[in-house]
Formats: C-alpha cells, sequence, structure tokens
C-alpha cells in the first residue's frame, strides 16, 4: 500500500535525521510530528475524495493530540520530519517537498491577501528552522535553508540561505552574497543575523559621533580658555 511505504520512509527520515532517535518503538510512540504527518496522510486522502467536514474533523484531533496544525488540503511529500513538532502551522494549499526538515513553531502561511493558492510550496531537501515563518504563494527553492526566527514573504531561489525579518539571501549556491559570520551551515547558534549586524555598525557609529561630539566640545573649551 503506497500510504504504508510513505509511513515507512517518514520513519525512516527521523532515523537519519535525529540522533536521538533509538528505536522504531520509541520513534512511534514518542514523536508527535510523525504522528501529525501519519494522521494528515489519512486526512488528506480523505479531503482528495471531496470530503469537507471528517477531514477537517480528523486535523483538529491531531492538532490537540500533537500540537501540530496541517490543513487537510496540504500537499506533505515523503520523509518529511517535524522535529518536536509543537506550534507547526502548515496551511491548505501548502505544498512540501521530500526530505524536507520543520522545527517547532514554523508556520508556513498566507497573508490574507491572496485568494486560490495562497500558501508556499517547499521545494525538496528545505530546512525551516523553528519559528520561521513562510507566507505567501511562493516557492523555496530545493536545498534551502530558512534560519530560525525569519519571515520570508518572497521567493527563494534553490541552495540559498534566507535569515533575518524580513528575510534575506545571505548565501546562494554556497557563495556568501554579503558579509557574514563565517559558519552558515544550519547550526542555530551559528546563523547570521543581519539584523544584529545592522544593529552593531550603528552602534559602532554611535560611539565615533560620540568621541567627535567629545573633541568638538573640548576644542571650544580651550578656544574659550
Amino acid at each position: 500500500m503506497k500510504m504504508l511505504k510513505t509511513i515507512r520512509q517518514d520513519i525512516e527520515a527521523i532515523f537519519e535525521r535525529d540522533p536521538a532517535a533509538k528505536n522504531v518503538v520509541e520513534v512511534l510512540l514518542c514523536y508527535p510530528g510523525l504522528h501529525a504527518i501519519i494522521i494528515h496522510r489519512i486526512s488528506h486522502s480523505l479531503y482528495k475524495k471531496g470530503m469537507v467536514i471528517l477531514p477537517r474533523v480528523i486535523s483538529n484531533i491531531a492538532r490537540w493530540l500533537t500540537g501540530i496544525e496541517i490543513h487537510p488540503g496540504a500537499k506533505i511529500g515523503s520523509k518529511v520530519f517535524i522535529d518536536h513538532g509543537t506550534g507547526v502551522v502548515i496551511g491548505e494549499t501548502a505544498e512540501v517537498g521530500n526530505n524536507v526538515t520543520i522545527y517547532q513553531g514554523a508556520t508556513l502561511g498566507g497573508t490574507g491577501k491572496d485568494k486560490g493558492k495562497r500558501h508556499p510550496t517547499i521545494g525538496d531537501n528545505v530546512v525551516i528552522s523553528c519559528g520561521a515563518k513562510v507566507l505567501g504563494p511562493f516557492k523555496v527553492g530545493e536545498n534551502s535553508k530558512i534560519g530560525a526566527g525569519s519571515v520570508v514573504l518572497k521567493e527563494v531561489p534553490p541552495d540559498c540561505t534566507v535569515v533575518g525579518v524580513p528575510g534575506q539571501i545571505v548565501v546562494k549556491d554556497n557563495v556568501k552574497i554579503r558579509s557574514i559570520h563565517n559558519d552558515i551551515d544550519l547550526e542555530h547558534g551559528k546563523l547570521p543575523d543581519p539584523i544584529a549586524d545592522e544593529l552593531e555598525c550603528l552602534q559602532k557609529r554611535i560611539v565615533q559621533l560620540e568621541r567627535k561630539a567629545l573633541s568638538v566640545e573640548r576644542g571650544n573649551r580651550d578656544e574659550a580658555i
């Protein structure tokens, strides 16, 4: 059965990406992200048959059990891993590719301004870090990484790293396109923060201006004497 094969692949993804996973029994019993995806696959199959109420009821039960909300209309690929999961929201017209990793608090949502296709399409091998918000009917390209807490409002090409509010592309095709920290792999504690960088530059500028003002004040004082 195709659904069972896909669920097996979802379990494999957990072992590949989570070093804390010890055995299949633990994964089946203790991983709410897996529970949410399994229940979603059931509700989505009913949704495709034209049902409305029952898939939504099943989705709401899954949200109550796992803290993860996936609309039954969303399309979820194989080997998708929702790590921890609390607060994850995936909208009705969202599409998630294969081998995608989504961390807690992430949202694949809409802006409230669009009709029809309202939610993002996530390409294969994408990582969406904790607290990230991807909002709107655009695509996040394959192999891209969305940094923790980022708010992404426009299309992301393949092989990019996006950070900040609003999200900015800081790496494209493994090449830095602006001055950032040395390590841009998706280690959450080492992700570049363009807002913090700008605040640091502003702080340095303020110090320079304060020193200049103090120098001018001393010069005026000397002239008065």
